[in-house]
């Protein structure tokens, strides 16, 4: 019988602590620091190649052999992943630059990239034997968290800042999720989980305060490889609030140069967040390890209103070893950009998605970004859940 995935263990992002991969984990034991799942390359080298995906299902499943699950009957999938990556043409012109990409994640499940990472973490949660979740969410990991938990039929519970829009706080409460509101921020709404986590068992599955929401989310690393036929693009650009799907990607990117499906070259990867919440810009122009907490973090864009990110090392550490950047960029540059984005590609941008291309317009004036770069803007969500922006 083939092997469905080839999880090997688990490893700490920080001092390198090994782990059994077969129990219930949240942060490193020894440092308090995120874990990695890590697997044994050598045998998917030998059982996996990327001319079997033709035939695969369009999820982000499609990637099952370097997925955590160990057994099919626990997984959960609702058509997560294999977004479209579009050519945008019209901003193109429109900006004076080419080959620009898009990678709409608002297309998932949830309308949102989050789908991928709690597809992972609650599959393989529910596989361990949890039965009942909790998150503390600015709105999408929320919602796609309750998402899964309901197609498992976990007991689901949701901490969110009361001033989220309003269709989260309904999204998660439809989908048969406890929502609790808490006046302030995302930080705060951690403390309050961690009290019910504490006190009921609950299982926390916080931004890489659990090893399995990284690996759902590094898929988008795998897809850029195989939408571009396995050549990288120059650049990627993408809205860093806790930073899972930057840090997975470049996992994934280590893993496919692994597995002989790439060679060495990377995007420089850059990092945007909003001047009113930008802790992972200032620790990474101070060329700081660890990112200070932002105070007083605000944004028109929830998704990276998080002023300290536990994986703030790994973020960084991905930049530098990039030779990426981190950008900050003041909402009114984030609205007019999503703007720009929507009236000439189609998509409805949510607004971290228009925080990348007003990231790229600044890097561009800077000559940071080269004529002729391949540069692909990350969407991750649809704007159609910040009805109160737009009026």
């Amino acid at each position: 019988m083939s092997r469905i995935s080839f999880l090997s263990h688990l490893e700490c992002g920080l001092c390198g602590e090994r782990l059994d991969a077969d129990r219930l984990w949240n942060l490193c034991p020894a440092c308090q620091k995120p874990l990695l799942v890590r697997y044994d390359l050598d045998a998917v080298r030998a059982a996996f190649t990327p001319t079997v995906l033709a035939g695969r299902e369009p999820t982000m499943w499609r990637y099952r052999e370097l997925l955590p699950l160990r057994d099919d009957t626990f997984k959960l999938c609702l058509g997560e992943g294999y977004t479209p990556l579009f050519r945008a043409a019209r901003l193109e012109r429109e900006i004076g630059h080419g080959p620009l990409y898009i990678k709409d994640e608002g297309l998932n499940p949830t309308g949102s990239f989050k789908a991928r990472g709690l597809a992972a973490a609650i599959s393989r949660a529910y596989e361990l034997g949890v039965k009942a979740v909790s998150i503390p969410t600015a709105g999408n990991a929320g919602c796609a968290m309750s998402a899964y938990a309901a197609l498992a039929g976990l007991e689901a519970h949701v901490f969110m800042p009361a001033d989220v829009p309003r269709p989260f706080i309904n999204e998660c409460r439809v989908l048969g999720a406890q929502v609790t509101l808490i006046d302030g921020l995302i930080t705060d709404c951690g403390k309050a989980a961690r009290e019910g986590v504490e006190k009921h068992g609950r299982f926390d599955v916080s931004t890489l305060k659990e090893p399995y929401r990284i690996e759902g989310k590094k898929t988008m690393g795998y897809e850029l490889g195989e939408q571009m036929n396995w050549t990288l693009p120059d650049v990627v650009i993408y809205p860093t609030g806790g930073g899972t799907g930057l840090v997975g990607m470049w996992k994934a990117f280590a893993e496919m140069e692994a597995l002989s499906w790439i060679g060495s070259k990377r995007p420089r990867m850059v990092t945007v967040q909003a001047e009113g919440c930008a802790p992972m810009v200032k620790a990474f122009h101070e060329g700081r390890e660890f990112a200070e907490p932002w105070p007083n973090a605000r944004t028109i864009a929830d998704g990276i209103r998080v002023p300290a990110a536990v994986g703030d090392f790994l973020i960084l550490r991905a930049l530098r070893e990039s030779g990426g950047t981190a950008v900050a960029v003041p909402d009114a540059d984030i609205l007019e950009s999503t703007y720009l984005m929507g009236k000439t590609t189609g998509i409805w941008p949510a607004p971290e998605g228009g925080a990348t291309l007003a990231a790229f317009l600044r890097l561009r004036i800077d000559g940071w970004i080269r004529d002729g770069e391949s540069v692909v803007l990350f969407n991750t969500g649809s704007g159609a859940k910040y009805s109160h922006i737009w009026d």
